[in-house]
Order: structure tokens, then sequence, then C-alpha cells
């Protein structure tokens, strides 16, 4: 079971989520990828990931379990990674997202789902109950990152992530431009065996 995680002001429509929608169509497996719209609220949305996993759990037993988190999805993936002792693929991830949500205080508005909204500090507080100290285990875990990202600090995931398999490319951009090239990796990383033929 895969979970794709959106970053801040995303959703299940992004670029990356669409890719892997249609590639979970494509090797006959829609039913692996499980792609929440979430709250902009921390807490709220880590229980929407919390009761997902757990509903996940209590249906499907010992099958492995997969987070995919983008940038601030990234930053909820390693805390549920840790958490659920599960691999996990970071796409760009946010190391420090509760420092760069202080430029967005204030009104909001989602892109893609047209939702407004005020984010406090009380929210950018919450975020740091999220984060991870030390990873526990690094080959658990894969790491892209593309150079070019606009909008994050590529060096910091390098840091923090320093022990982790990588997949560091040059250029690029915030959405991981070209992400579609890795689609088979980052499956087979999770377990999906993108050759075979589901029924």
């Amino acid at each position: 079971m895969l979970i794709y995680i959106h970053g801040f002001n995303s959703s299940p429509e992004s670029f990356k989520a669409s890719l892997l929608k249609s590639y979970a169509d494509k090797i006959n497996m829609p039913d692996m990828l499980e792609i929440p719209a979430l709250s902009f609220d921390p807490v709220i949305a880590m229980d929407q990931l919390i009761r997902l996993v757990q509903k996940y759990q209590q249906h499907n037993g010992m099958r492995p379990l997969c987070f995919i988190g983008s940038s601030l999805g990234g930053y909820y993936a390693t805390w549920l990674a840790e958490k659920f002792d599960s691999r996990v693929v970071l796409i760009n991830p946010a190391v420090k997202p509760y420092e760069l949500f202080e430029d967005y205080l204030g009104y909001n508005r989602n892109i893609y789902t047209g939702e407004e909204y005020m984010l406090t500090m009380e929210h950018v507080n919450q975020l740091r109950k999220y984060k991870v100290k030390d990873i526990s285990k690094p080959d658990r875990y894969l790491l892209m990152v593309q150079t070019g990202d606009e909008v994050l600090d590529y060096n910091q995931a390098l840091e923090k992530y320093a022990a982790v398999p990588s997949i560091v490319e040059e250029g690029g951009g915030h959405e991981f431009t070209g992400f579609d090239r890795h689609l088979e990796t980052v499956l087979a990383f999770c377990g999906i065996n993108c050759l075979k033929t589901y029924s």
C-alpha cells in the first residue's frame, strides 16, 4: 500500500499525485495507492494520515506500507515512517517547515481547491511536534532532490538525510521536473513490481 502525502497548499490533483495515479492505473493497481486531501492544519492533517494507516492495517494485515511525501508531505512522511516502521520516498522534502510557514502567516488560498483559510503561529508551532531528530533506519528511506528547487534549500535535505540512499539531480525545480522518469524506481523501492501484470 502506498500513501502519497502532498505538500503545503497542494492537493491530490497535483502534478506528482496525478502521475502516480495514472501509473497505478496503467499497471492495473489503482487500489494500491491512497492520496488523501489533507487539511492545512498540521494536527488535523496528521490525524487524517494516522487514521488512514490504521484503517489500512485493520483490513490488510501485514501487507507492506510505504509513504511517498513531497515538500511538507516529506516532513510528515518522515515522522510517519518512524512511527509505523515503514519505507518512505521523500521528494524535495521540507526539513524545517516551521521556519518557512512564518512567511505565509495570515490569509491563504489553495490554488487547487480554492479553499481559503488563515494560517497562524499556532499552526507553525504545531509543526514542531512532528520533527524527527534522528533517522533510525536509513535504508528504509529514498531521498530525491533537485538542486534547482526554487522553494526549498536542497542542502538541508542532503544534510538531514545524509545516510539515506539518494537521487540528486542538477537543475529541475520544486515539483521535481521529470518525475515520471523515476516512477518505476519509486514503486520498486516501495515493493511494487512494475513488470508484473496485476488483476
